[in-house]
């Protein structure tokens, strides 16, 4: 009787192990086709920079976006409950990090693609370090973030800072930062 309970008890578990791996999808980000892709909101050529954002929805398909911003105004717009998992890139390194473990620094005078000023890195030290280099700006997690009020910089919009975008930011310039991790920046903390 006691090999019986044994053997049953032997085959729970492992019935329980099998269906709780098989319930997990993972999701994974793709990687940035400068030639073809583009912003889902902005229509703007997506980067292969620490502004480019991505999620995947459940059915598996990559939606791209060339700044943070965008991505939130694509959520506002669709909802979140075909999201299977949402990325951002640490601003350092250029790696690709799930939205809801990083942390972001805000400031309305950062220069990102769309002018929302959200730069995000893999850890709060980082984004701290950020801010006080450039001696401003909001610490924010992710779940401040959601409550965070979206607003582009108007005074950024302009065909010179559009141009800025389009030719600055992302430059072969830029992608050497990227690939460099930002060498420059954290050294003087």
């Amino acid at each position: 009787m006691r090999m019986k309970t044994i053997n049953v008890m032997m085959l729970v578990m492992l019935v329980l192990l099998l269906t709780s791996a098989c319930g997990a999808k993972e999701y994974k980000p793709q990687a940035i086709n400068e030639e073809t892709d583009k912003c889902v909101i902005c229509n703007m050529a997506v980067k292969d920079d620490p502004y480019a954002t991505q999620l995947i929805t459940t059915d598996g398909q990559s939606l791209k976006f060339d700044d943070i911003g965008c991505m939130n105004e694509w959520k506002v717009q669709n909802g979140t409950e075909t999201v299977g998992a949402e990325f951002v890139r640490d601003h350092s390194s250029g790696d690709w990090i799930k939205y809801e473990k990083a942390y972001y620094a805000y400031d309305a005078a950062y220069v990102t693609p769309m002018a929302y000023g959200v730069i995000a890195f893999e850890d709060k030290a980082s984004a701290q370090s950020y801010i006080d280099q450039q001696g401003m700006g909001q610490l924010l997690s992710a779940d401040e973030l959601a409550s965070h009020k979206w607003e582009v910089n108007r005074d950024m919009m302009d065909m010179e800072t559009m141009e800025m975008h389009n030719e600055s930011m992302h430059s072969d310039e830029s992608k050497e930062e990227m690939e460099m991790g930002h060498e420059s920046e954290g050294q003087n903390s």
